[in-house]
């Protein structure tokens, strides 16, 4: 007779049944769980092949290039100096008599702005006006006499000495007297005045300072490779910082024959109008200097991808798809690049959202987001459709930094 099965034998059954059922279950959700991986895979699984809504086109702004007149803008730190600038000084020892100026004050050419005490000149000269009227005299008596044949042709000659040393002097006294009325050698606008009545001034002593600011010179170093930019009677402008909503405006009037040696550079002078006398000796102004309009192949400098020290543009294909040119920049300006080399005439360029993109990359023309690549690109290029490209693209920007677009 058969032997009946224990309850500890049927528990145990059960317990191997379930646990095999929750493997079988836990096998199956794995296994469409690596399904659903692979569908989703590059090229795998249906509505996710290349081209499809996962590997949309990228959306960029895009302009043609077209030669444009372009004058290259150089940068530049200059100081200003008076046209005319001088400190005023004594020229004799004497007690200061009266001041005739005050601070600040625009003078014209000989206004009298010191008079010195003059009273041993003055009595110097009478004492001199006195002896050159007698040695006046004198002469006239003997002329007369030589023409009498009366006295010797020497004795005239001696009398005729005298009286030209008597006049002599009397001019020297009033040169000294001149020198204690010191007086502007020019028209000018006068500094902080150094010197008050009743001061002893010596040669040298300055009185004040004295500038000509009716028109001012901006002296400014430029490279040696950007003289061949700048020429006399060039317009240049200029900003200052004390007047930053004001704009000066001059003119290059000359250029230094020597190169400085050591910083490379050639100074250059330039003349600007100061009618309101804003601009002051010594203060530093910005100099932007055009060089020569020429046609120029430009594009946003937002357009162009650093690799390093290599300098790269996206370059739009007829299916719309992009590669990357090598271009050779030749300068930077006002937030324009020149391009030296590498893209061509009517080449279609991406400008922005070039940091989305990878050579072989479909894209799709949008509307730009800055004013500026919208006013750089009026019209831009037509857009086209755009499958994407394999995911295994590479390109000399992986891994480098680039900008965003």
């Amino acid at each position: 007779m058969p032997r009946s099965s224990s309850p500890l034998s049927s528990c145990a059954h059960g317990r191997v049944v379930r646990l095999l059922s929750i493997a079988l279950l836990s096998l199956s959700v794995l296994s469409g769980c690596d399904r659903d991986r692979a569908g989703s895979g590059p090229g795998g699984g249906p509505g996710n092949s290349p081209g499809s809504a996962g590997d949309r086109p990228t959306p960029v702004t895009t302009l043609s290039l077209r030669p444009e007149a372009f004058a290259e803008s150089t940068s530049a730190i200059g100081t200003v100096k008076a046209r005319e600038s001088v400190t005023v000084t004594a020229k004799v020892s004497e007690i200061v008599q009266r001041v005739h100026f005050e601070s600040g004050q625009e003078v014209v050419a000989g206004a009298p702005l010191v008079t010195l005490s003059d009273t041993q000149q003055q009595a110097a000269l009478s004492e001199a006006k006195a002896a050159a009227d007698e040695a006046d005299r004198l002469y006239q008596r003997q002329r007369e006499l030589a023409e009498r044949q009366l006295v010797s042709r020497a004795q005239l000659d001696n009398q005729r000495a005298a009286r030209d040393a008597a006049q002599a002097r009397v001019a020297q006294i009033r040169a000294q007297l001149a020198d204690r009325v010191i007086r502007a050698p020019f028209s000018g606008v006068l500094g902080l005045r150094q010197v008050s009545p009743g001061a002893l001034v010596t040669p040298g002593t300055p009185i004040a300072t004295l500038d000509d600011l009716a028109r001012v010179y901006v002296d400014f170093p430029l490279p040696e490779a950007k003289l061949a930019q700048v020429g006399p009677g060039q317009h240049i402008a200029g900003r200052a910082a004390a007047w930053p909503q004001q704009g000066f405006h001059g003119v290059v009037s000359t250029i230094d024959a020597r190169i400085n040696a050591a910083t490379r550079s050639v100074l250059v002078r330039a003349d600007f109008p100061n009618p309101q006398r804003l601009l002051r000796p010594g203060m530093l102004i910005n100099i932007e200097l055009a060089g020569r309009e020429r046609q120029a192949l430009l594009v946003p400098e937002i357009a162009v991808v650093q690799v390093g020290r290599d300098s790269f543009v996206y370059r739009v294909k007829g299916d719309d798809s992009v590669e990357q040119l090598k271009v050779e920049i030749a300068t930077r300006s006002g937030g324009k690049a020149e391009i030296a080399s590498g893209a061509n005439n009517g080449d279609r360029i991406v400008v922005e959202g070039t940091g989305k993109l990878r050579p072989g990359a479909k894209i799709s023309e949008s509307k730009p987001t800055s004013p500026t690549i919208e006013a750089a690109a009026p019209g831009g290029a037509t857009s086209g459709s755009a499958v994407p490209a394999p995911a295994s693209s590479t390109s000399p920007a992986d891994g480098a930094a680039r900008n965003t677009g």
